[in-house]
């Protein structure tokens, strides 16, 4: 398939303007933390397009399913949304290979909004017949079941589904021949190892454990990971839009210092921060990418509010664990 020009995206890119509207602004965000019930909760976000008789899951999911729809009709190229639904489908991979390990039902904790429904997917493994599923899935979870199998460590298989992830996200950014979305899975790519590294160095362990759960394919490399030590962390991404994630995740390093929240949100923000300048661009690609970000990060931002506030946690302690917004 050739790669679209971005005149294609008028059209669409003037309705994502459109309904960038109604995505949920910090505005909107602080009405639903300072509702005195769920009910008025749940009202702040009917302004924003949900089913708000649904309820909240029932809301989200039927929210997800349908931006995904819009988007695979509306754009010109519709393999721009499998880029964000790749990660729907290791999730659910991950999940059905530990179940039929431990012997249990995985259904209850697969997710909706991938590429393959979700309970296809299961019938399909136990049938031993991964019809429709791309090649790369396919051989990733057939290697990781293999793994589990040889060493009963669901980590290693994991990893390896991890690896597969972003390199099937990568492959896809590059058949669409997408600047921006390449760029974007870089950076995904390096918040995955900025956290691991983060981690890894918080357990008291590195060298070779730490090769191991690096990804490749970020703009910073692996081996500049592994030939930084804990203490030079951050300069290894000072460069780049990662420099103020790497400096906090420096700080937890060392006694006492700094806040993993704080840092989690830091990662979060430079990917917003990448994925906001699609809003300079009038029209094209970029737009739809933007757009499709906005929309999972507006969904995970609702479940983090509605978690705190049903967890009895005050407005402030839950304005601390939001993300930077798109909008």
């Amino acid at each position: 398939m050739s790669h679209r020009k971005d005149t294609d995206y008028l059209a669409i890119s003037a309705r994502i303007r459109a309904m960038e509207n109604r995505l949920l602004t910090r505005e909107r965000m602080d009405r639903m933390i300072d509702a005195r019930d769920q009910s008025e909760a749940m009202k702040v976000l009917s302004e924003c397009g949900y089913n708000d008789a649904a309820g909240l899951d029932a809301a989200l999911l039927q929210a997800r399913a349908e931006v995904f729809r819009d988007m695979e009709r509306s754009a010109p190229d519709p393999r721009l949304v499998e880029v964000f639904q790749i990660k729907y489908d290791y999730h659910n991979a991950k999940t059905i290979l530990k179940a039929q390990a431990m012997g249990t039902d995985p259904e209850r904790l697969l997710l909706g909004g991938g590429r393959y429904e979700p309970r296809e997917l299961l019938e399909m493994w136990r049938r031993e017949e991964l019809k429709g599923c791309s090649p790369t899935f396919t051989r990733a979870m057939e290697a990781a079941k293999a793994l589990l199998d040889e060493s009963h460590d669901p980590q290693k298989a994991d990893l390896l589904l991890d690896r597969a992830c972003y390199e099937e996200m990568a492959q896809l950014a590059r058949e669409l021949q997408s600047p921006f979305l390449q760029g974007y899975v870089r950076l995904c790519v390096d918040v995955a190892n900025l956290r691991a590294a983060v981690r890894v160095y918080r357990m008291g362990k590195e060298g070779e454990f730490l090769r191991q759960v690096l990804l490749s394919g970020g703009n910073v490399s692996e081996q500049s990971i592994l030939s930084a030590r804990r203490e030079a962390l951050a300069d290894v991404f000072r460069s780049g839009p990662l420099a103020g994630a790497a400096e906090l995740g420096e700080k937890l390093l060392q006694p006492g210092g700094g806040s993993l929240t704080e840092f989690e949100r830091e990662c979060d923000n430079a990917l917003t921060a990448y994925l906001a300048a699609a809003r300079r661009v009038p029209f094209g690609e970029e737009t739809v990418i933007g757009y499709l970000y906005a929309k999972e990060q507006e969904f995970t931002a609702i479940r983090s509010i509605f978690a705190g506030r049903a967890a009895g946690l005050d407005g402030d302690t839950i304005r601390a664990r939001l993300r930077e917004t798109y909008v």
